[in-house]
């Protein structure tokens, strides 16, 4: 049976209770982060607990572990779980509530704290359109946020779907490109990568930041018009990086050499032992 870590239990997961008034389950008020392990090896474990206590201060939630009990934690999960590839997630929610509404003014109950573990694999190429359903706010502090709302990445993905696409690229509310519903996004124009600021509304990838120094890639705003004329591009996130092979309808290089995989070579890795 799978096993879990919630509130410093190891338990099955059939056994695990989520209250009712979780605020995490009515609101959407928490974080999560995605690690990927290899092996029982945890990649970027310290990069990605100091981007999970940034934003837990940024919404004023209390982290009620250290780093070395999750991190045990994760590493029994995957001893459980063996597999070569693995995607483990870390949800942290504000916890129940006595009293319903957005902000009732009671004491804050205890964090709920829950981490999974899944195999992972290799992403194929994407075929991607641009998303005409919502923007990203580049104006909102959740952009930068791993943030339980994934409201309007959801509505994208099923407008991708619904075309045909596997994907979709979102604008910000000025236009320009931010990410794609689960990543980071780069693309080669007239011969350089590009990818978009942090202030145009996009999440400070880890992998974004370490092929941002692999690839000498210039950081700016892209606008659409210029997006189009992009002849490759990928996407990337903690668990890996995916050639996109069709931007709307337009075939890109699909050369699979372009993709940075060197950034996950065990150099990265924070040793699980």
């Amino acid at each position: 049976m799978t096993q879990v870590w919630c509130n410093g239990r190891f338990l099955a997961a059939d056994d695990v209770r989520i209250a009712i008034s979780d605020r995490g389950f009515t609101l959407a008020d928490g974080l999560f982060e995605t690690l990927k392990a290899v092996g029982n090896e945890v990649l970027w474990f310290a990069e990605h607990m100091a981007r999970l206590r940034e934003g837990a201060q940024m919404l004023g939630l209390a982290i009620p572990y250290n780093d070395e009990v999750l991190k045990d934690a994760m590493i029994g999960l995957l001893h459980d779980q063996p597999s070569p590839e693995s995607a483990i997630r870390l949800t942290l929610t504000r916890g129940p509530t006595a009293q319903r509404g957005l902000w009732s003014g009671d004491a804050p109950g205890e964090p709920t704290c829950l981490i999974t573990v899944a195999a992972a694999g290799k992403t194929p190429p994407q075929r991607v359109i641009i998303c005409r359903a919502t923007r990203r706010n580049e104006h909102s502090p959740l952009s930068c946020l791993k943030s339980l709302n994934y409201g309007d990445n959801i509505l994208a993905r099923r407008e991708a779907i619904g075309k045909g696409a596997s994907d979709a690229l979102m604008l910000n509310i000025r236009g320009d490109l931010a990410c794609a519903t689960v990543g980071n996004v780069f693309a080669r124009i007239d011969g350089r990568w590009i990818t978009p600021r942090i202030a145009d509304g996009i999440l400070p990838g880890i992998a974004r930041a370490k092929i941002v120094r692999v690839l000498d890639v210039t950081e700016r705003s892209i606008a659409e018009t210029e997006l189009m004329r992009a002849d490759a591009a990928f996407i990337s996130n903690s668990l890996g990086c995916a050639l996109v092979r069709e931007l709307e309808g337009r075939a890109l290089d699909g050369d699979e050499n372009l993709l940075p995989l060197s950034i996950y070579d065990d150099k990265g890795r924070s040793a699980g032992e």
